[in-house]
């Protein structure tokens, strides 16, 4: 346990090394004076009493009116005791009350399956209402990805081209420089297919599919994210072959650092089939999207750490310029870039300068940074803003969580059933096994270049 200073002196240390702006004495000795510190266990009745008393003797020092969140970083195991212990004391508040309000975030992941997924909801269901529970993600608060939905619905140019007609497929790449390092007992138990495309990569596949919502009501928007999950086809044992591929990296050097084989990270069975890369090809089974192929990609002991969400568009029917070149002219792509650097690129063909009716493709490039001149908040910041707000629209319903874990799920146990002791293997600091390659290549396209 610590006492109130030793943790405002932790809290600080933590800003100084962290925040992206200097450290402000003045403005700092304010807000510390309001950081506090109280130790207990989760199974422990009397903690939850006293975290009780010590929260309303703050609420009369303060004069606050009684507001309350709860932010629930904890391992599943733990749920029903901590919510069971907020209910039992009282602190879990009136379901549904708006003044004053309690409310909890949810960490990810949120379970490791189906099954556990819908134990963790049906736990905390049985103490608050849907409407008090936020499941953060914190890639939903990212810049460009609040920015993907005004790019399609307040821009008249993309949305009548958004759909099979003229959209040749999606790819979704989330890609991590480091190895697993310190989480490699975590990573064990999830990998990457639970980690990251469960949450990150599904979300964001949702705001690139999802129909026009009628308007920005959270739960006008969340329907139309769940609509795509019921859209998304089933990938069963005969399909997971041809439609995913699941790999570790072997030992190398990424971003300038050297990393050891995935097997020999401390914390990893030597034996482990738990996979740092998964490459996937889906598809979204509606009107818009029939026919075109969503590729996702996520891996760690990567190149770089990149993000992106590109829409490649159909090929011109007839090629007029350079018709006679060795390279085929280049697609138009929108690529959506949401770290390190937050912006969008659209590629288009120009013609070279010149007397020979030439042409090339050119990026016209839109980067944050440059344009507004102020850095955008972190996606933290904004996500508690919005827990705050009450604004659950950049938070998962309890029925998408589920819907993406039933689809995931059906992978995990194709994958158990093929028997396969020894996984595809990268080099790390490379960009995946050849496996991936041919899954993307086998249907004549491939990935791009981060």
């Amino acid at each position: 346990p610590m006492s109130d200073e030793e943790f405002r002196a932790s809290v600080r240390d933590g800003v100084v090394k962290h925040s992206r702006q200097a450290l402000i004495e003045d403005t700092w000795n304010a807000f510390s004076q309001h950081l506090f510190y109280l130790a207990g266990g989760n199974d422990d009745a009397q903690t939850y009493v006293r975290l009780k008393e010590r929260a309303k003797e703050l609420e009369r020092r303060f004069q606050l009116p009684g507001n309350r969140i709860f932010y629930l970083s904890i391992p599943p195991s733990s749920f029903t005791d901590v919510c069971e212990g907020l209910s039992r004391s009282g602190l879990a508040g009136t379901p549904g009350a708006r003044s004053p309000y309690t409310r909890i975030i949810v960490e990810k992941p949120v379970g490791r399956d189906l099954a556990s997924a819908q134990a963790i909801n049906e736990v905390t269901g049985r103490v608050f209402d849907e409407s008090q529970i936020f499941r953060i993600d914190h890639y939903l608060g990212k810049e460009t990805v609040q920015n993907l939905m005004v790019v399609r619905f307040a821009n008249s140019i993309f949305e009548p081209i958004w759909n099979h007609k003229y959209v040749d497929h999606v790819q979704i790449t989330v890609s991590e420089a480091e190895g697993v390092g310190t989480r490699a007992t975590y990573y064990e138990e999830a990998g990457a297919l639970r980690d990251m495309v469960q949450n990150h990569l599904l979300q964001l596949l949702c705001l690139v599919a999802m129909e026009p919502p009628y308007s920005l009501d959270p739960n006008v928007v969340r329907n139309a994210k769940m609509e795509v999950l019921r859209c998304l086809r089933p990938i069963t044992a005969k399909d997971a072959d041809k439609c995913t591929v699941r790999a570790q990296y072997t030992e190398g050097t990424a971003h300038g650092t050297p990393v050891p084989g995935y097997r020999r990270e401390n914390g990893v069975k030597p034996n482990s089939t738990t996979e740092s890369y998964v490459a996937v090809k889906c598809s979204v089974e509606n009107w818009r999207w029939s026919g075109v192929p969503f590729y996702l990609r996520t891996g760690k002991a990567l190149p770089l750490r990149a993000s992106e969400v590109a829409v490649q568009f159909k090929e011109i029917p007839q090629i007029l310029f350079n018709a006679n070149a060795q390279n085929p002219q280049a697609p138009n792509v929108l690529a959506l870039k949401i770290q390190p650097e937050e912006g969008l690129s659209l590629r288009i063909v120009s013609r070279v300068p010149g007397t020979r009716a030439q042409t090339h493709p050119v990026e016209m490039n839109f980067k944050y940074g440059e344009v507004f001149g102020r850095p955008s908040p972190e996606a933290y910041e904004r996500l508690l803003l919005d827990v705050m707000a009450g604004d659950a629209s950049r938070f998962m319903r309890r029925d998408a969580v589920e819907a993406s874990w039933a689809w995931i799920t059906q992978i995990l146990e194709a994958w158990d059933k093929s028997g396969q002791r020894w996984l595809p293997e990268y080099q790390a600091g490379t960009w995946g096994p050849v496996e991936a390659d041919r899954l993307i290549q086998n249907d004549g396209r491939s990935w791009r270049v981060l």
